[in-house]
């Protein structure tokens, strides 16, 4: 059964795991350390999960928030099949919040990642699945649709501290005018709104709740239009 106790926060000890893995990443260190990793790195994430899942569902009631691995948590192990990289593990940790009844890769949601020395707080979709890709760009070019999106994205980049990104293509896809006023938008396959931080001190306590819920705020908009199209 997933852990599911109350948050608290993280610890000392979950950040000093992953800059000690980033510099002994092979399997054995980590069969050796993987005590250190269930117990300062699973557990209070399961926790976090579940709180930050609670408090997103004020304003998102949809949002899905499973406490296990393959679920809300990435897994820690990377895949090398078709990688020149052979580090087995993966030197951060990743949890994601979606909405939809499709799996989560291929739905919209809220990304928690740490990465030390930093945190990564992000809403989107990071790759447009097959099924959305000629949804969104319909869309785009939409007049009711498309100026939304202007309008939700003008405010997003008003922000300093947020960073838009997933433009992927150098051309305006092929029956779409180049000239329309949201061309830009057409050459996205992916469209996110982020955020990067030094791991503030709330990192260490159950106030990360309220610390990530008010910078994921200003995505939910973002969230909440890709929702829409995503059915």
């Amino acid at each position: 059964m997933a852990d599911t106790s109350v948050f608290s926060g993280f610890n000392k000890e979950t950040v000093k795991f992953f800059k000690s893995l980033s510099l002994n990443n092979d399997r054995n260190w980590f069969a050796l350390h993987r005590e250190t990793y269930d117990r300062q790195v699973m557990e209070p994430a399961k926790a976090f999960v579940v709180a930050m899942g609670e408090k997103l569902r004020r304003v998102v009631p949809g949002i899905v928030a499973v406490p296990m691995v393959n679920k809300s948590i990435f897994r820690i192990n990377r895949d090398t099949r078709f990688s020149l990289d052979p580090s087995p593990y993966k030197t951060n940790l990743g949890l994601y919040f979606w909405e939809g009844g499709r799996s989560r890769m291929e739905s919209p949601g809220f990304y928690f990642g740490l990465e030390p020395p930093d945190v990564h707080l992000g809403s989107g979709m990071y790759m447009f699945p097959d099924y959305f890709i000629t949804r969104y760009r319909c869309a785009v070019v939409d007049p009711k649709l498309g100026k939304e999106l202007g309008g939700i994205l003008a405010v997003l980049a008003a922000r300093k501290d947020i960073e838009l990104g997933g433009k992927h293509y150098k051309r305006v896809p092929a029956g779409y005018d180049p000239d329309h006023p949201n061309a830009e938008l057409l050459k996205h396959n992916a469209l996110w709104a982020g955020l990067e931080m030094k791991i503030p001190e709330q990192f260490y306590s159950a106030s990360l709740v309220d610390y990530c819920f008010e910078r994921y705020k200003p995505f939910v908009p973002l969230h909440r239009w890709l929702v829409k199209l995503a059915g």
